[in-house]
């Protein structure tokens, strides 16, 4: 099976790309920079906010394989702040990066699955896309914008051979905490609670599950004849909040998944 993977460099990606390889997958990734390789992967410069890049990348792939059997839209940042103080460059790249990029590699890819009459297109979103979480508006936003795209999706392509799954990952220890983007230190006396909810939210992340999850369960979808539409792959307190956000009133939600930041 040939599989191609946003964002390589590390976390998700890095490990996914590593088990896929060790696993007899022929692993084509992304990254935008050079990085210390991994044997036996095909790596691919493209930065997924730019649209002919991702293009060239699947026409690489296929010129290369003659074939595409799979997708991993897993290329991301994150953007934390309170909204008023984000910026529209922020927002703009937040949204273009994480939704965008994948839109771009999911058009690119549907042509070649469409004729082949089968594919397999996965994309990482979030609990934060099933669950708006405090100073991350933007990053919500654009997991909750995948979650539907992928949810339509689905249907449009489902009599065609081709499988649309999300895995929507709870808070993991990758670099990602130590490259999001944060606002200017100016929101932190106008908005008094947010040091202290942007400190909760790091010290979960760090305190979060290994990636190698993850990528395991990016191999079980591959492997999975019928796969689930989503994957939430997450600490047992962090599934049963995507089971309550599904259950009890939106008020009493918003106010347990407030106090649990520190926001009354």
């Amino acid at each position: 099976m040939v599989v191609l993977i946003t964002g390589i460099s590390s976390g998700f990606g890095l490990e996914s790309a590593r088990l896929l390889s060790l696993r007899g997958y022929t692993v084509y990734g992304t990254v935008r920079r050079e990085v210390e390789r991994l044997a036996d992967v095909n790596y691919l410069f493209a930065d997924v906010t730019d649209r002919q890049a991702v293009q060239k990348a699947v026409e690489q792939v296929l010129a290369r394989e003659g074939r595409l059997d799979a997708i991993v839209c897993n290329a991301g940042m994150g953007v934390g702040g309170p909204v008023e103080y984000t910026t529209p460059e922020d927002a703009r790249l937040q949204m273009e990066t994480n939704f965008g990029g994948a839109i771009s590699l999911i058009q690119a890819a549907l042509r070649p699955m469409r004729l082949a009459h089968s594919g397999r297109i996965i994309c990482v979103t979030s609990i934060g896309g099933l669950m708006g979480l405090p100073y991350q508006a933007f990053y919500s936003a654009s997991k909750f914008a995948l979650e539907g795209f992928c949810e339509a999706l689905r249907l449009e392509v489902k009599s065609l051979g081709i499988q649309v799954t999300t895995v929507a990952p709870g808070d993991f220890s990758t670099g990602f905490t130590a490259s999001r983007r944060k606002v200017s230190e100016e929101a932190e006396t106008s908005y008094p609670a947010y040091a202290a909810g942007m400190r909760k939210i790091e010290h979960d992340e760090r305190g979060g599950l290994k990636p190698e999850a993850v990528a395991r369960t990016i191999e079980k979808i591959l492997r999975s004849p019928r796969p689930a539409p989503r994957y939430v792959v997450a600490s047992p307190e962090q599934r049963l909040s995507v089971l309550l956000k599904r259950l009890l009133p939106s008020r009493l939600f918003s106010r347990i998944l407030g106090a649990y930041y520190g926001l009354r």
